[in-house]
């Protein structure tokens, strides 16, 4: 019985679309192990014509890709002069702003590399829809790029308090008390009171350490912007390109074909 379920979801069009096709031991799928394989092989033996038109690809999802690697090494020259608490993170951004050679060109460079990110993977998924590129067998990798989304605004939303100047704590004060309004998980939210959630249990109060923004909140922003988003973020960038290579590369205007 499990044997035929399992059989069964095989042949389902989701199981297709996260999955190509099982590696038998023959002599072509061995060599497919291998150029198919994201890190033994991250380019593509063949390249579609239209995957090199600027004018139907836009670029965007290469432009967010080095864009993420812009933010990540001048975040991690950032961290250098930064302390994540409520003491010295202040004088520690106008220190870096004022005394530190370069510092205004490496903050500002995060910082607008991190506004482009935002934007590039938003046009990135309207090329994406426009072209239907979301449609079987890629399905799975635009709900793949839809976590991405998710996970580029929440690091853009959570380095936003970083500063902890005055517009960096009431924007993320407005922004977290959105959060006890959501359903199931803020006291305010639907079912909230009903599960016996309250000021100082709910999804907010997780966010910030407490009922209200303070160094708790810093740390746990500053922790989850420095290491847990980018972690996932990148996890899942890597399962996006290796998507993107198993379906074949970029989907065409004009073609069904699959190179594998």
């Amino acid at each position: 019985m499990l044997t035929q379920l399992r059989d069964q979801f095989r042949k389902t069009d989701v199981y297709k679309s996260i999955f190509r096709h099982s590696y038998q031991d023959t002599q072509r799928n061995r060599a497919l192990q291998i150029v198919d394989n994201v890190f033994l092989h991250l380019h593509p033996v063949r390249v579609p014509r239209h995957a090199t038109n600027l004018g139907y690809t836009w670029g965007m999802g290469g432009i967010t890709f080095l864009l993420f690697i812009v933010l990540t090494i001048t975040g991690v020259i950032l961290m250098f002069y930064y302390r994540p608490t409520a003491q010295y993170a202040y004088e520690d951004m106008k220190y870096l702003m004022n005394d530190v050679p370069f510092g205004p060109l490496m903050r500002n460079m995060h910082r607008w590399a991190a506004h482009a990110m935002v934007l590039t993977v938003m046009l990135h998924m309207f090329r994406v829809f426009l072209t239907g590129s979301y449609k079987p067998p890629r399905q799975f990798n635009w709900v793949v790029g839809v976590i991405l989304l998710v996970l580029t605004l929440l690091l853009s939303f959570s380095g936003y308090l970083l500063p902890w100047d005055q517009l960096a704590i009431w924007a993320v004060t407005v922004g977290t008390n959105m959060a006890r309004a959501t359903p199931l998980l803020g006291h305010e939210g639907p079912f909230g009171p009903e599960l016996g959630l309250r000021a100082d249990n709910d999804v907010r109060f997780v966010l910030l350490g407490g009922t209200e923004v303070g160094p708790p909140t810093l740390l746990r922003f500053y922790v989850g912007h420095c290491i847990f988003l980018p972690l996932i973020a990148v996890i899942f960038m890597v399962v996006h390109f290796w998507r993107v290579r198993k379906d074949g590369g970029i989907s065409g205007p004009d073609t069904g074909k699959k190179n594998f």
